[in-house]
């Protein structure tokens, strides 16, 4: 093997290691939150660092059932946004997006109308609002 096939191939193996290489897990600080709307209460848990969110959101509706699932997503300024993927009432499973504002230590809960892009929901450009939110979260534990 030749000195420039050795470098091609030890440049090769550097950016694949390079690439795949996992966020730090630790860095990740957890939150949870309530949030209540008249008889509906939603609870979401959330592992959250400077750029990405995941965890678990579940609305229970009062004697109708439950949604529950997983978030994740990326942290964008004060907005987090992603989708939410879940078991609906017990039945299937759906996904649909989700957009959370940061404010005054509470997340509040944005909404818009959907569409596609490339086979996975979001809102449409220049719908997404959180005025009237369905609910507005405030932190409960850490």
């Amino acid at each position: 093997m030749n000195k420039n096939s050795f470098l091609f191939l030890l440049f090769i193996m550097i950016s694949v290691i390079s690439c795949n290489s996992k966020e730090n897990k630790t860095d990740y600080q957890e939150i949870v939150y309530r949030a209540v709307n008249q008889k509906d209460t939603a609870f979401l848990t959330i592992k959250i660092n400077d750029k990405r969110f995941y965890g678990r959101y579940e609305i229970l509706y009062h004697q109708l059932g439950k949604d529950s699932g997983d978030v994740r997503g990326d942290l964008k300024g004060d907005t987090l946004r992603g989708d939410f993927h879940f078991i609906s009432n017990g039945g299937s499973w759906k996904r649909v997006p989700l957009a959370l504002l940061k404010k005054d230590k509470k997340l509040v809960l944005g909404n818009g109308v959907v569409g596609t892009y490339m086979n996975l929901p979001c809102f449409i450009q220049g719908t997404l609002n959180y005025n009237q939110p369905k609910f507005v979260f405030e932190e409960v534990g850490k």
